[in-house]
């Protein structure tokens, strides 16, 4: 029985669409450089140069999320996309946008409309791809809800809740995320 599941798990791991510290087959090739990059490459959409994927971060569902130049995933991050067929759910990384540690992006949310039925029976609302364009900035341990897209060379403050659109060029933070100056 235990070498069943042994074998069960090796063969999870081995074909998943994800990365993170409990895929440990492929975890430890995200501590070199030449062996990320090419685990990055095999598993994501896109992987650009200059890209790095951090040990300690999650990417579930990498076939759709991708990731621009010079962009890199740092500990604690977790990407959320979607595993339901279809052009919506994805999670797109422009070029040169940063990422401080521990954003959390989510593509779907559990359904909650009716108070009679428990959320976790309800389903979910269906998913909604999210972007950070270019040149922006999120900082450490914010959260990126469905749908959003982050407009280029903004900033999210850290530990903020983005639950709309970020113009470009603006700084906003806060739990929801308000705009707190204009560049």
């Amino acid at each position: 029985m235990m070498i069943k599941e042994i074998y069960r798990k090796i063969k999870y791991w081995k074909n998943a669409d994800r990365i993170g510290p409990d895929i440990p087959l492929t975890h430890w090739r995200l501590h070199f450089k030449t062996k990320m990059f090419s685990l990055c490459k095999a598993k994501f959409g896109a992987f650009g140069e200059g890209a790095e994927f951090r040990p300690g971060a999650y990417a579930i569902t990498c076939s759709k999320i991708h990731i621009g130049k010079n962009v890199i995933i740092r500990p604690s991050c977790m990407l959320f996309a979607d595993s339901r067929e279809g052009d919506e759910g994805t999670i797109t990384i422009e070029e040169n946008a940063m990422l401080g540690s521990g954003v959390h992006i989510y593509v779907a949310n559990h359904r909650f409309d009716n108070p009679e039925i428990p959320i976790i029976d309800q389903g979910h609302y269906p998913p909604k791809s999210v972007i950070l364009k270019k040149g922006c900035w999120v900082g450490a341990n914010s959260i990126i809800l469905p749908g959003v897209i982050i407009g280029e060379n903004a900033v999210v403050g850290a530990g903020s809740v983005v639950t709309k659109n970020v113009v470009a060029k603006t700084i906003v933070a806060g739990c929801p995320a308000k705009i707190i100056n204009i560049r």
